[in-house]
């Protein structure tokens, strides 16, 4: 369901990215166009410790990543996730979080995982209620999105639950 992206997912990933440019733009932080290059998804895959592919049978369906991994007493990781828009509602964004929490429990030896939705994003916050994160939450102004600072709820998840 999920694999570590390679540098050579490059030219895919751009493409998938590319074809989602619009759908994304409501719910992605604003990105410089060099992020939508072969060039600068390679640096970005080669430079993200966490980054993995969301696959779709063989073929590329989204990404899904940790990030701001942070170890010693606090062992949490912030998730991130979005699949093609063609591809939504099929279950893919579901399967993927699975996974890595267990890849985050039982392989990392993490603790605790925080993910944000816009409040409009119910079907990122189906996903993450369906791996049983729960709603700790409103972060005002959280994150840089479609030129505007926008609330997000925030969800958890600790090894625990």
């Amino acid at each position: 369901m999920i694999r570590p992206l390679i540098p050579a997912d490059a030219e895919e990933l751009t493409a998938l990215l590319v074809a989602n440019r619009e759908a994304t733009a409501g719910y992605s932080p604003d990105l410089p166009d060099s992020f939508f290059t072969c060039d600068g998804q390679r640096t970005r895959i080669e430079s993200t410790d966490h980054l993995y592919a969301i696959l779709d049978d063989a073929s590329l369906a989204g990404t899904i990543a940790l990030s701001n991994l942070a170890r010693g007493p606090f062992q949490s990781a912030s998730v991130g996730y979005w699949v093609d828009a063609g591809r939504q509602g099929r279950g893919l964004a579901t399967e993927a979080l699975s996974a890595l929490v267990e890849l985050a429990f039982a392989t990392l030896g993490l603790h605790r995982l925080e993910a944000a939705t816009l409040p409009d994003n119910v079907a990122s916050q189906r996903v993450l209620e369906k791996n049983r994160f729960t709603f700790i939450g409103m972060a005002p102004r959280y994150l840089h999105i479609a030129g505007a600072w926008r609330d997000h709820l925030v969800f958890q998840r600790t090894v625990e639950d």
